[in-house]
């Protein structure tokens, strides 16, 4: 299915913004300069854009699996 694709693709980027963001607060905490916290805020960002999205791709997955669910069990019946 397409959409399982889809969000294993989205969960795999979101673990490299996840990353990031580990990486760019780490750095903040190390540096305590307003450069380093503005690219974790920014990091931080991206990582909870992505996080929204797969919420939405495993929602839709969700969904899909549902209607599948009910035809199947009308061709059953």
């Amino acid at each position: 299915m397409k959409a399982r694709e889809e969000l294993a693709i989205v969960e795999e980027q979101l673990l490299m913004f996840t990353d990031t963001a580990e990486d760019a607060r780490l750095r903040a905490l190390v540096s305590e300069t307003p450069l380093a916290n503005h690219e974790w805020q920014e990091a931080r960002r991206h990582e909870e854009a992505m996080i929204r999205g797969r919420d939405s791709a495993r929602a839709r997955v969700g969904e899909l699996e549902r209607a599948q669910d009910e035809l199947l069990a009308k061709l059953v019946v």
